[in-house]
């Protein structure tokens, strides 16, 4: 059985993603390309990269997509929440890759973004999608907010030691991440000129993914959790490494760390635990979550390392992991395990 699906934001990072996973996936086919900017044009005008580029794009309009049984929300912050509550009442499955629904309370929603939010009811009510740890919710759920990028990689490298109780609540997180993260719109501090043959810090203090980390975080381990967190971009254009400090409880052994974490692996098809720290290029391309972890006997601090590209299990391959879950088929349905580059 092929399911029908629908792309909102067709012509950004994350559309194109969707677009190129679901065109090859057994069980999904899409019926309806909606865009802002790009409605009218051609796949090809926007997305040239990809096959069937005399499809053409339409209107952001929810009933447009009346064809569709799952429609995967690709848009920016604030885009969202108003197509996404009318696909909801039509009866739609909605996965919603941006960050309209990704908190779970007002007061994070307006820490993290500084507004309030347009259906406060709806904070909460949507399942957060990272399979890894929500699988059997989202599996049982008609509407799914996909996690940022960044918490991706913090949250896979930090939950089962977490969870084991090994580690101290405060966490200290420097991630390194590629250009396309921030999204396609042209942006002047983004052009090649700016990031050529530099790294900066950027959102020090302010970025707007930490409260997101602390609510997963604290989800695991089931009591406050702090990061601090800063973020560095880097000239290359897909990727995200980040690498987390935090203190071991009393007593833990590198052994113990590398149990926790491979017992955590073995049973998530998308996370892998290697022994030496993971390269962005090693997953360029694929839907995978490489982690390395290391304990510092001298300081006692333990340093997990993980590797994820941002556009796939950061973004759209997740989202293509949740659909597989919401309509019943493998959950690695679609979805490249391998990178494209050793």
């Amino acid at each position: 059985m092929t399911y029908p699906v629908a792309v909102f934001g067709a012509s950004g990072y994350a559309g194109g993603e969707i677009i190129r996973l679901v065109d090859g996936h057994p069980d999904l086919e899409i019926v309806y390309l909606g865009g802002h900017n790009s409605a009218g044009s051609r796949l090809a005008d926007v997305q040239p990269h990809l096959g069937g580029g005399k499809r053409k794009i339409g209107e952001l309009d929810p009933k447009r997509a009346k064809e569709a049984d799952l429609v995967f929300l690709a848009l920016p912050h604030g885009a969202s929440a108003k197509p996404a509550m009318q696909l909801v009442a039509a009866g739609k499955k909605v996965i919603d890759l941006g960050s309209d629904f990704r908190l779970w309370t007002e007061s994070r929603y307006q820490e993290a973004y500084g507004d309030d939010h347009p259906h406060p009811d709806q904070l909460g009510a949507w399942v957060y999608g990272l399979p890894e740890l929500f699988g059997k919710e989202i599996a049982d759920a008609d509407r799914v907010a996909a996690p940022g990028c960044f918490p991706t990689s913090v949250v896979l490298a930090l939950a089962p030691l977490l969870d084991g109780d090994l580690v101290e609540p405060g966490v200290v997180v420097d991630s390194l991440t590629g250009v396309s993260g921030a999204g396609r719109s042209v942006k002047e501090h983004l052009m090649y000129g700016a990031v050529d043959e530099g790294v900066r810090a950027y959102g020090v203090l302010t970025h707007r993914h930490r409260p997101e980390m602390e609510q997963g975080l604290e989800h695991i381990a089931g009591h406050p959790v702090t990061v601090l967190f800063t973020p560095h971009l880097v000239p290359m254009q897909r990727g995200i490494l980040t690498t987390c400090y935090v203190p071991a409880k009393p007593d833990v052994t590198a052994k113990s760390l590398t149990s926790a974490m491979r017992s955590f692996a073995k049973k998530r098809p998308f996370v892998e635990l290697v022994d030496e720290p993971p390269q962005t290029r090693w997953v360029v391309g694929s839907n995978r979550c490489l982690v390395s972890v290391h304990l510092d006997e001298r300081t006692n601090m333990v340093i997990t390392i993980s590797a994820i590209d941002n556009l796939v299990k950061g973004t759209s391959g997740q989202g293509v992991q949740c659909a597989n879950l919401m309509l019943g088929l493998d959950e690695t349905a679609g979805l490249p395990i391998e990178g494209w580059m050793p």
